[in-house]
């Protein structure tokens, strides 16, 4: 008796432990667990069409093709005829054996959900593939887009996609692995707004893995929604004319509109054509253009060079000279050949002016760069107070209110703050008392002042505005909308009163017509601008070793309400005034006339490659190597 109640007991226990259990799973889990993570369903994504991407003038930058992907189900995996199928879809028995050991291990992918087996299937073997599918048990083909770029420019601004790896599927659950996922520039920033959101659809499955129906009628599905198209800033003629007058070159060129802060151009010099970053052909490109460290060609000149300003950044210093009030439109110095600031003898620094003994006053020294006239002017700047570094801090602040030395936060994602150093820079920096003669080569754009093509471009269209300027910023309107945020459409405010401007202004105008650039006039338009020679070092195996100058310009036109703001560097192109100047005047008269008359100058400067300059580089780091050892 006792027996037999002990086993009704037990019968009966484990049978409420049970029935609690499938409660437990049906109806208190049941309602909150996700479809995704039972094998008795299958889900289907329907991936959108990513965003279009267009220049100012509504032209076609970046569009969508089909692509198509075979997928794989591991648990559904049959036994084929692997000869065929690997004839059909183009790879070997071998990468067939490999792919198929991949996709089988649980632990990288779930037996029950799809797998990308092959990628981006050429459109001719697709077709043939499509014919036989039903003969390959647990393949399928899943259309999806890629991009297409019609015109083969821009690549630093528009940026490229990749595919999402494991980890990135696993920390964020709207990607799944194998997508595609903006990556730098216009995809990148913008990557919520031209992806837009797949669809899923879910269906229930028998014990033999055959579709019955609708998972739940439905409730789970969703529908795509497209992404969003971007009208960027960027004219495409212009870009593609920058690209083309910078063939053969390394350097940047940033032009911006001043009264908005929009970007019309930003070239980076070498670049590459964005069609060699999709499909399949992918990885083959990625590895050489991102393992070229000579050309850097994935590197954005115009956003990450950093290079001393050099001449155009005496008229920052003349602008703080004026807002001090240690010098006016009449305040003049003499120039001898050079700028006495010491006793000992290499405490000179050299001009090259030409005008020697006469007085030099503010309008000429911007005209002819007077390095004696800006040293004065610097020195007088930091000694107006009784503390050296309050001085210094004080035309610190000024300077990085034109956007220097910091990074914009323009809408792109590469970029770096350069220097503009104050006081405590210097502190740290040495153990002895230091004044305006330890750092006089700040007067003229040298010494420790470091900058990118894109903050001196922004200087320049703050000095156009008469003191303020927009952020720089690379997308115009969203899905026919134009953006509003603060951040790109409220003015920064220098820390320089608005009646400093004219009589720089008109030295930079001065430049162009009997200056440094005046062979680079253009008729009808006037140019105000800055021509800049950098002195050019750098280490090669722990060696300082000089190299050609760079070649530097700013400028903007028209004089009076400018459309045109930009900067220009062109690494080891020596004189300003040479190549920087040329190749400004005729972007800015491509950009406000619409075309180029000068055809003789045009072809010059497409033609003049400085690959033996270049060249030059790899010899004198081959030497310095060869006599070390």
């Amino acid at each position: 008796m006792k027996r037999s109640f002990l086993l009704i007991f037990l019968i009966t226990l484990v049978g409420f432990i049970y029935i609690g259990r499938l409660f437990q799973l049906q109806v208190l889990e049941g309602q909150e667990l996700s479809p995704t993570s039972s094998a008795t369903i299958k889900i289907e994504y329907d991936y959108p069409e990513r965003g279009y991407i267009y220049d100012r003038n509504n032209k076609l930058m970046v569009a969508n093709e089909v692509s198509y992907d075979v997928m794989a189900i591991p648990k559904e995996l049959k036994a084929i005829d692997t000869l065929e199928f690997c004839e059909l879809v183009k790879i070997s028995k071998e990468d067939y054996i490999k792919k198929v050991k991949k996709i089988k291990n649980p632990k990288k992918f779930a037996p029950w959900l799809p797998a990308v087996f092959i990628k981006h299937l050429a459109k001719r073997d697709y077709a043939f593939l499509q014919e036989k599918l039903h003969k390959f048990k647990g393949f399928y083909i899943q259309k999806r887009t890629i991009r297409n770029y019609p015109e083969p420019i821009a690549a630093n601004v528009l940026g490229y996609l990749s595919e999402v790896n494991e980890l990135q599927a696993k920390n964020n659950p709207d990607y799944e692995n194998g997508e595609l996922i903006g990556k730098s520039g216009v995809e990148y920033y913008y990557e919520k707004a031209l992806r837009g959101s797949k669809g899923k659809k879910h269906f229930n499955r028998d014990n033999l893995m055959r579709i019955t129906g609708n998972y739940k009628g439905g409730i789970y599905d969703t529908l795509a929604v497209p992404g969003r198209d971007l009208l960027l800033t960027l004219d495409l003629d212009l870009q593609k004319y920058g690209e083309k007058l910078m063939t053969g070159k390394r350097g940047g060129i940033v032009v911006l509109e001043p009264s908005s802060g929009e970007i019309l151009a930003l070239v980076t010099a070498p670049s590459y054509d964005p069609n060699v970053l999709v499909g399949r052909k992918r990885y083959k490109h990625s590895t050489i253009l991102f393992n070229d460290s000579i050309n850097n060609p994935t590197y954005d000149r115009g956003l990450q060079g950093v290079y001393p300003p050099g001449s155009p950044f005496k008229i920052l210093n003349g602008l703080v000279g004026l807002q001090e009030g240690v010098i006016n439109d009449k305040s003049y110095v003499y120039c001898y050949g050079g700028y006495r600031y010491g006793k000992r003898k290499n405490e000179f620094m050299k001009c090259h002016c030409g005008i020697y003994g006469r007085p030099i006053r503010l309008k000429k020294a911007i005209a002819n760069s007077c390095n004696s006239y800006f040293s004065d002017v610097y020195r007088k700047i930091i000694d107006k107070p009784k503390n050296t570094k309050v001085g210094f801090d004080n035309w610190s602040n000024k300077i990085k209110s034109f956007g220097l030395g910091n990074f914009l936060g323009y809408d792109l994602n590469v970029g770096l703050p350069g220097l503009i150093p104050n006081a405590k820079y210097y502190d740290d920096r040495y153990d002895f008392r230091w004044g305006a003669t330890t750092n006089i080569s700040n007067a003229i754009g040298q010494g420790e002042i470091q900058t990118t093509p894109i903050q001196l471009a922004n200087a320049t269209a703050a000095i156009a505005n008469r003191g303020f300027y927009y952020t720089p910023h690379i997308v115009k309107q969203i899905d026919g909308k134009n953006i509003k945020n603060p951040k790109f459409t409220s003015k920064k405010q220098t820390l320089i009163n608005e009646e400093h401007f004219p009589v720089v202004i008109d030295a930079m105008h001065e430049v162009f017509k009997t200056g440094t650039g005046k062979y680079s006039r253009v008729k009808g338009i006037d140019i105000c601008g800055k021509t800049g020679t950098v002195e050019n070092f750098t280490r090669i195996n722990g060696e300082k070793v000089q190299l050609k100058d760079h070649s530097i310009l700013i400028a903007f036109a028209p004089k009076e309400n400018p459309k045109i703001a930009m900067a220009i560097f062109v690494e080891n192109g020596g004189f300003g005034s040479t190549i920087a100047a040329p190749i400004t005047s005729l972007m800015i008269e491509k950009y406000l006339n619409g075309e180029v008359l000068r055809k003789d100058l045009e072809e010059r400067m497409i033609n003049l490659s400085l690959q033996e300059e270049y060249d030059k580089l790899i010899v004198k780091k081959d030497s310095i190597e060869t006599v070390r050892k």
